[in-house]
């Protein structure tokens, strides 16, 4: 068995510096990092501000610089602005309405006596059935809209009308909540009518909006 010397003995670069020396080579010097500056205080930086601005003389007869735009090269193609789509959604909402959904708003109703499928109210408000008939309650007291909807409704079902208009206006006058809307609501799912009424929604706006309401009603009373 062979050991191997220990290397506790070499020292390679006990000669490295005359070699150095001999060979006149300078290595470069090592800059180690400066200690970390202490950061100043507001109060410090204002007054460091004011020593360097001590001899700036303001401008006379100007109150500020124009900034300089700079020129867009021929043939370079214009910035786009960013804002410059919601702009254009936004003017195209105030002219025209387009845009504007009216199922999102608070006033929006919808329902019926008892469950049926999310797509009819989705059909009936976006106009797939075509009205037959309407019944207009402005200027109706309470008692007088509740006779005029149970007569109106009376001939719709005898005449074998299916889709009807309801206008009762948003009730932007009353006090609180409005009366007429609210109450036909009512009417709709409960008492005799819930038997008749599949659904109910409020009007496109072509028709009324969120001021009238859609009618749905069966061919046959539900048992």
């Amino acid at each position: 068995m062979t050991y191997r010397r220990s290397s506790i003995g070499n020292r390679p670069f006990n000669s490295l510096g005359n070699l150095l020396a001999e060979k006149n080579i300078h290595l470069p010097e090592v800059c180690l990092p400066e200690a970390p500056v202490r950061r100043m205080t507001p109060r410090e930086e204002r007054r460091l501000f004011r020593q360097a601005m001590a001899d700036v003389i303001p401008l006379s007869g100007r109150r500020g610089i124009a900034p300089v735009r700079a020129r867009r090269r021929y043939g370079e193609p214009v910035p786009e602005d960013p804002d410059a789509e919601a702009i254009q959604q936004l003017r195209k909402l105030v002219e025209t309405g387009d845009g504007f959904v009216l199922k999102h708003t608070a006033e929006y109703v919808e329902g019926s006596a008892g469950w049926i499928p999310p797509e009819m109210f989705r059909r009936l408000h976006r106009g797939y059935f075509s009205i037959q008939d309407h019944v207009d309650l402005h200027g109706l007291s309470l008692t007088a809209a509740k006779t005029h909807v149970d007569r109106f409704l009376e001939q719709a079902i005898a005449s074998g009308k299916r889709a009807v208009l309801v206008v009762h206006g948003r009730g932007r006058c009353s006090p609180g909540p409005p009366v007429l809307k609210r109450n036909l609501i009512r009417w709709l799912v409960s008492g005799r009518w819930k038997r008749w009424v599949i659904a109910f929604t409020s009007a496109r706006a072509c028709d009324g909006g969120t001021g009238a309401t859609y009618v749905l009603l069966r061919r046959r009373p539900k048992q």
